[in-house]
């Protein structure tokens, strides 16, 4: 009955010796005996869970459940799959193979890093290097449950480490409450905090202390518990660690690596099967089309919408940088089909193996939550200088006198068009009730027959681990 999850919840770790890994038969009995013995058995294994983490970012799960699923993107291609239409058209089932993945990957994550937290204390190495192993572990636990509970809602919680089927067979892998799942994430997270040093890595692919405080601020934002959120969310303002970067552009184009407004980040490596499939996902599936250097076309899968293209503002330096209506063909025409151009590699041989880095956190993102806090605090005036800052950026000018309620639509606006393609716009609409609302009106508008139900503002559990763990109860409505 839990098969699936044994593959998902048992012992396992992605190693990046392939002798180690077969060395390991079956993967459940991965013991102290044959691993974990040292700091550097610690080290690969946090590697592998970074390794399995990336996945929602380098398969596009989050720009398929984050974007596609929302007025800011479109299918374009003539022969979309069926899973990528139920996204496109919020009419998600619950064999939707992106909504899987994302249980999966992010189940896998929880179990690796469970599996670190539940064996370091017992070797011997260096303590501050313990510490920080633990921080991170606990890191990427936390924001993989941050996605599972705003998902699916109520998720099973497994933090032990099974040595045996019957063990996980014997454990109690039902959906617990979303309330327990929030709980474990901000155990997480203010565990980490004080585990990670203070001091910030240079490589961004890896959380740090201000990683977690991020992302702290976040997940009390989501539970509207402002002050909370305020004050994680001003520590890192003012740690002064971070900084808007004086070009947008530079924040998804090619060298985009390690920038000072980036606080998290999926690095990617063309020509080596370590590239993103962006430049084809969000480029026109034109075959004529010369904007590649061997004039590949991509497949026109998550495009931006008229709608999205017409909500910048007169002015704003953002919009000729993130979106795109006139491809260039060979030739030298140019046609009309509106495209992405954040993240999009223009200098990848081939679409699908794209070398820009993905941002999953950034200091532009800290701001707007800031300001979105003070705002719902009451403290209007005071949340102004800070999605200010952003627009300056933006060349726009400086918001003044408005309202709470006016503020809110004016955040909103801005962190859509701020954070494109950043995989930011489902979770935002669904966090602040607006995602009825919003998305309804955008099928109206495009005399669509499509809308967003109250149960849709989660989706299903897979059916798949459903029917090999009847434990699981389908979300209502599916």
């Amino acid at each position: 009955m839990k098969k699936k999850l044994i593959a998902i919840l048992v012992l396992t770790v992605t190693l990046t010796s392939c002798q180690d890994f077969l060395n390991l038969k079956p993967a459940y009995q991965i013991s102290d005996q044959s691993f974990y013995q040292n700091q550097n058995d610690f080290e690969t294994a946090l590697v592998g869970v970074y390794s399995t983490f990336r996945g929602l970012y380098s398969g596009s799960v989050v720009h398929y459940i984050g974007e596609l699923t929302t007025d800011n993107t479109e299918i374009q291609w003539s022969s979309p799959s069926a899973d990528e239409m139920q996204l496109d058209q919020n009419g998600v089932t619950a064999t939707n193979a992106f909504v899987r993945s994302a249980w999966n990957t992010c189940l896998y994550t929880v179990s690796q890093s469970s599996n670190i937290l539940n064996r370091i204390d017992a070797v011997n190495f260096d303590q501050t290097t313990k510490n920080r192993i633990k921080g991170e572990a606990q890191f990427l636990r936390a924001i993989s449950y941050f996605y599972l509970v705003r998902m699916f809602g109520n998720v099973p919680i497994a933090t032990q480490t099974f040595t045996s089927p019957a063990q996980v067979a014997a454990a109690d892998l039902t959906l617990k409450p979303k309330e327990d799942v929030y709980k474990l994430i901000l155990a997480d997270l203010t565990s980490a905090e004080t585990l990670l040093p203070a001091t910030l890595t240079t490589d961004k692919t890896r959380a740090s202390q201000m990683t977690v405080k991020a992302l702290l601020g976040k997940v009390y934002l989501t539970q509207q518990n402002y002050d909370l959120a305020a004050t994680k969310l001003k520590e890192v303002i003012d740690s002064k660690a971070y900084s808007l970067v004086a070009d947008y552009k530079t924040l998804s184009t090619n060298g985009n690596t390690n920038l000072a407004e980036t606080i998290l980040e999926v690095d990617y490596l063309s020509g080596q099967t370590l590239g993103n499939n962006y430049s084809s996902l969000f480029t026109p599936a034109i075959t004529s089309m010369a904007i590649f250097p061997n004039n590949s076309q991509g497949s026109g899968r998550i495009v931006p919408t008229l709608d999205l293209t017409k909500v910048y503002e007169a002015g704003d330096a953002r919009k000729g940088i993130s979106v795109s209506d006139s491809v260039l063909l060979i030739g030298g025409k140019k046609s009309y089909s509106r495209y992405g151009l954040k993240f999009v590699d223009f200098k990848a041989v081939d679409p699908g193996d794209g070398s820009v880095s993905f941002t999953i956190l950034r200091f532009a993102d800290v701001l707007l939550m800031y300001a979105e806090v003070l705002n719902e605090q009451g403290k209007t005036t005071d949340a102004l200088p800070y999605i200010n800052q952003v627009r300056q950026r933006a060349k726009l000018p400086a918001l003044s006198a408005l309202s709470q309620a006016d503020l809110r639509l004016a955040i909103e606006r801005e962190r859509r068009v701020e954070l494109l393609y950043e995989g930011h716009r489902w979770f935002d609409l669904v966090r602040t009730g607006r995602a009825q609302t919003v998305l309804n009106a955008h099928y109206a508008s495009q005399k669509l027959n499509f809308s967003v139900q109250d149960f849709e503002l989660l989706f299903p559990i897979p059916q798949a681990e459903i029917d090999l763990n009847p434990a699981l109860k389908q979300n209502t409505g599916y």
